[in-house]
C-alpha cells in the first residue's frame, strides 16, 4: 500500500471496553472516539490490534449490548472511506460476522504482514506467540474450537456474558504488575516470537498489543518491536507516516 501524501497509518490496541465497570468504561469510550474523530482527516488505515472489548461473543441473532459509541464511529469512519482493520483478542475472540456485516471491517485471526511504502509490518494482538504460557494456549485452542463456541453459544446470554466477564477479570488478576515494566529480552516472549520469526524473514516492524506496556525495542539495526500499550493507563498508539514510526501517547 502506498500511503497518500499527508496521511498516515494509525495502530491502537487493548481499549478493553466494559472494564472495570460501566462508568470508567464509557469514560475511556469516549476519549478513543475523540481520539478517532480527530484522526480521520489523515487517517488512511485504523489497525485495531485486539481487545476492543473485555469481552464479546456473537450469539446467533444478540451481540452485548452498550458500546453504540465506538460503533457508531467505527461505522462512520468505514462510511467515509477509511480502511479499518480488526485484530481479535484474547479477549474478544468471539467474531462471528458482525463487524464484517454491519461494519464493513475485515476481522484477522492470525497475524498478518503488510507493506506500507516499502516496509514491512507484521501486525497481531501477540497472545499466545513464543515460547511458555502453555496452558492460556490450550485455553485458546479450547476457546477458538467451533464445537466449543457452538456450546457455549446454547448458554443464555445473560449466562454467558456474565460467565465471560467473571474470566475476564479473573485473566487481569493473574497477570498481576508483569505490565508494569519490560521484563528483559529473555522473559519478554514476543521479543523471542519476534527473533524467530527474523531467523525466516525480515521484517520492519512487529507490531502487538496484548502486553498492556508501550514498548519501543530494537531487535537488530533494521528491526523494531513496537508494543502499542494500552488506553486504560497509558492512552498510547503507533502511527506510521510513510517513513518514520512513531510510538505515541494521547492526552488524556
Amino acid at each position: 500500500m502506498q500511503i497518500p501524501e499527508g496521511k498516515k497509518v494509525y495502530f491502537l490496541s487493548d481499549f478493553h471496553l466494559g472494564a472495570p465497570d460501566h462508568a470508567s468504561s464509557l469514560e475511556r469510550e469516549k476519549r478513543i472516539v475523540s481520539f478517532l474523530d480527530r484522526i480521520q482527516e489523515d487517517a488512511a488505515m485504523i489497525l485495531i490490534v485486539g481487545d476492543l472489548f473485555d469481552f464479546w461473543f456473537e450469539y446467533r441473532s444478540v451481540v452485548p449490548k452498550g458500546h453504540v459509541r465506538i460503533l457508531g464511529t467505527l461505522a462512520k469512519l468505514t462510511d467515509s472511506g477509511i480502511p479499518i482493520h480488526f485484530f481479535v483478542g484474547n479477549h474478544d475472540m468471539w467474531m462471528s460476522g458482525y463487524f464484517q456485516d454491519e461494519l464493513g471491517i475485515p476481522v484477522h485471526h492470525h497475524p498478518v504482514e503488510y507493506v506500507f511504502q516499502g516496509k514491512k509490518f507484521y501486525v497481531g494482538h501477540g497472545d499466545g506467540l513464543g515460547p511458555g504460557d502453555h496452558g492460556y494456549k490450550f485455553l485458546k485452542k479450547l476457546f477458538r474450537n467451533p464445537i466449543c463456541q457452538w456450546l457455549f453459544g446454547l448458554i443464555p446470554p445473560h449466562l454467558g456474558i456474565s460467565l465471560a466477564s467473571f474470566f475476564s477479570r479473573r485473566s487481569r488478576i493473574m497477570t498481576g504488575h508483569t505490565d508494569d515494566h519490560f521484563l528483559g529480552e529473555e522473559k519478554e516472549w514476543l521479543v523471542q516470537y519476534c527473533r524467530s520469526v527474523l531467523k525466516n524473514t525480515s521484517i520492519d516492524y512487529f507490531i502487538f498489543g496484548h502486553r498492556h506496556l508501550p514498548i519501543d525495542h530494537a531487535l537488530n539495526e533494521t528491526s523494531r518491536y513496537i508494543n502499542l500499550g494500552d488506553w486504560i493507563r497509558y492512552n498510547s498508539y503507533a502511527v506510521f507516516d510513510g517513513q518514520h514510526l512513531e510510538l505515541k501517547t494521547h492526552p488524556a
